[in-house]
């Protein structure tokens, strides 16, 4: 599932030929009975087709036109609007399908050596594999199925189900120990104990998911049924009545045009597209990387007011990197710049790369390759230090304070008498103090802090616009606590957070009747995960934590967690948008058909036939048209959702009505009077 997949036409050739052969497979009346207002449609369709064959089959109809090709035109146009409703669903389902497909490629019956008691393997299937037996995966292998690595450290290739072409390290022991089915060893070597049987890899979990397009539906969407049904009912009473009312006042109503007006009043858009938005939304939070194990989940993003956010990682890159140069008395800041940038020239880790880049930053010119043939010493547990050796004996250190003082007071030199007040405050910030020394004398420290990720404060403020508070979780002391979260912009903060405290903090969001979001990757993440409404656990992160949670990042970015929520809202704005729209535009169809069935017989009918349209024929038959054309107009909303714009709920709701609303009143009436001018021509043959 490549990254580039993302910005696809929401349709291709493929999908086109597999949804067109999905409509006409779905009008089977055990499938359409699942959708209840398109399966009135149907029904409808059966009797005017009866109609067609048999006109007068509820009694001689006296009507000044030919009965029998008006039946055929509206079971033809009944026909079509089922056939919309299918495509649509087809269409969302057929989008899933091709990514399964994607994913299928990638599961393949491959080799694997499996580990036996005298340390020897042997060459089996990888569907031979057991849960519990333990393989041997070197470079190039691919990983039979999902396990655990229990010993070695080595890179994989996770790009067969991440799409990122970057390979992550996988080592035995913590939260990256978790190996996935169907990735490829790049490096080094791994034993693997097998945690998954052949068939319930993660890789199939996720081709299910994805393939299973036909899920059940979520509490929200059985609530809007249930609403969608009862207009139905209360449409399909009106209508019944409405055939011994025209008998009775003596108006002859042919019963294919009552079935027209009952198709047109009850809600066949949003009935013809709910079930793909569902479909669409699952398929959105999919291309985003994100496997969603139900759409219940997904609707829970759109509801959430609190997302609890771990500092490292989420908030802030992980990485403690240089953020200023601390000279001691006696010197400054450019000599404590110098030293600390030489000591760091050929120093590869990102510490070192980051004193560099600062001092690049900070307009320090330096000639590396000056420096490129001097000795250098590298950090080591022991030593807690890292620097230069230059050719006429000088050697510059930065490192731990107490290694760097203790390196000082062995060649001779003297302790700067504010070093320890400035290492102090670095560290009660939550920082990394790192002292610079040439031979015996100190120059400074290298202030190193895990830095906020760029761009945070404005999605934190977007959250807030949207009514979501949001809390970081640290193992920081408190004043370290409160400085990233000031910097970030977070709401709220917990210092000095255990696993514990992050279910404390769940259970009270949601006492007070607030959806909890949160993101995780450990072993001790896996309880809050589950606790919470939306848990998203990390790829790259233990099987406890993937298990616990109802959402999987493939890319391990915890800060995907701000887009997932927005994918949620544009999910449940897309399905409330196009439900006010559906309604809205009975009120015109309305406005179109009921004046002209009792105009003749009414003349005082008149009065609402504001539309003006050419004749009773057409008036039906150009609604019911524009009913049937509106479904497939609507596809491209249903599929990439309306654009969501983060603002308050009241805001949202008067936006909505006003685009939506009124303008689901405002389309129908222009739609219906244009096929009204194109089809009025048409059926002067329908008269006698």
């Amino acid at each position: 599932m490549n990254k580039k997949d993302k910005n696809n036409k929401f349709i291709t050739k493929d999908i086109l030929k597999s949804s067109i052969k999905g409509a006409f497979t779905k009008l089977n009346p055990k499938y359409m009975v699942k959708n209840p207002v398109m399966f009135v449609v149907e029904i409808g369709f059966i009797i005017t087709l009866v109609l067609s064959i048999f006109p007068n089959l509820f009694g001689h109809e006296d009507v000044n036109f030919n009965i029998r090709v008006y039946n055929i035109i509206v079971t033809i146009i009944l026909f079509i609007t089922v056939l919309f409703a299918n495509f649509a669903e087809s269409v969302a389902e057929g989008r899933g399908k091709a990514q399964a497909e994607s994913m299928k490629k990638t599961r393949k019956d491959t080799k694997a050596k499996l580990l036996n008691e005298d340390g020897t393997f042997t060459i089996v299937s990888s569907s031979e594999i057991k849960k519990g037996d333990i393989v041997l995966v070197e470079v190039g292998d691919m990983i039979p199925n999902d396990g655990v690595v229990i010993e070695g450290l080595a890179s994989v290739d996770e790009s067969a189900i991440t799409g990122e072409s970057a390979p992550v390290m996988k080592e035995a022991g913590g939260d990256f120990s978790s190996v996935t089915g169907g990735t490829r060893v790049v490096s080094d070597r791994l034993k693997v104990e097998i945690t998954a049987v052949p068939g319930e890899s993660f890789l199939d979990k996720m081709i299910s998911l994805v393939e299973g397009a036909q899920r059940q539906k979520t509490p929200n969407e059985i609530a809007l049924t249930t609403l969608l049904v009862s207009l139905t009912i209360i449409f399909l009473i009106v209508i019944v009545t409405l055939y011994p009312m025209s008998i009775y006042s003596k108006v002859q109503i042919p019963v294919s045009t009552l079935v027209a007006l009952l198709v047109c009043l009850i809600p066949t858009t949003i009935g013809g597209l709910l079930s793909a938005i569902g479909i669409a939304g699952m398929d959105r939070v999919t291309r985003f990387n994100v496997i969603a194990m139900s759409g219940k989940a997904v609707e829970a993003c759109g509801d959430v007011d609190t997302m609890i956010l771990d500092k490292t990682g989420t908030i802030t890159f992980g990485n403690r990197m240089a953020s200023e140069f601390i000279p001691v008395k006696g010197h400054n800041q450019e000599e404590i710049m110098n030293y600390a940038v030489i000591s760091s020239i050929k120093d590869e880790t990102p510490e070192g790369r980051s004193v560099v880049e600062l001092g690049q930053k900070m307009n320090f010119k330096i000639d590396k390759e000056g420096y490129k043939d001097l000795n250098f010493i590298e950090f080591t547990a022991q030593t807690r230090m890292s620097g230069l050796d230059f050719e006429d004996g000088r050697r510059v250190r930065k490192g731990a304070a107490e290694a760097v003082k203790n390196f000082v007071k062995e060649s001779g030199g003297n302790i700067p008498e504010d070093l320890d007040e400035i290492v102090n405050k670095i560290s009660k910030l939550g920082g990394t103090p790192l002292v610079v020394a040439l031979d015996n004398e100190i120059y400074g420290v290298i202030y190193l802090k895990d830095t906020v990720k760029p761009g945070l404060v404005e999605r934190f403020e977007r959250l807030r616009k949207m009514g979501i508070k949001t809390i970081m979780c640290t193992g920081d002391n408190p004043l370290t606590a409160e400085t990233i979260a000031k910097e970030a912009g977070v709401d709220d903060f917990i210092p000095e957070c255990k696993p514990e405290d992050k279910i404390e903090v769940i259970k009270r969001e949601q006492c007070q009747g607030k959806i909890v979001a949160m993101t995780g990757d450990g072993t001790n993440d896996a309880p809050a995960l589950a606790q919470a409404d939306v848990g998203i656990a990390m790829n790259s992160g233990t099987t406890a934590a993937k298990e616990a949670a109802n959402m999987v990042d493939l890319d391990s970015d915890p800060t995907k967690i701000l887009e997932v929520v927005e994918i949620g809202k544009q999910l449940l704005i897309t399905r409330g948008s196009l439900t006010t729209f559906s309604i809205a535009n009975d009120v015109a169809k309305y406005f179109a058909i009921i004046p002209a069935m009792f105009s003749l017989a009414i003349p005082q009918m008149n009065v609402l036939n504001i539309m003006r349209l050419d004749s009773p024929i057409s008036a039906i038959l150009s609604a019911l048209i524009f009913n049937a054309l509106i479904i497939p107009a609507l596809i491209p909303i249903a599929m990439r959702g309306v654009k969501y714009r983060p603002m308050r709920s009241e805001a949202l709701l008067r936006r909505n009505l006003l685009i939506y609303g009124l303008g689901g009143i405002i389309v129908p009436f222009i739609g219906i009077k244009i096929i009204d001018l194109i089809i009025s021509p048409l059926l002067i043959s329908l008269t006698f």
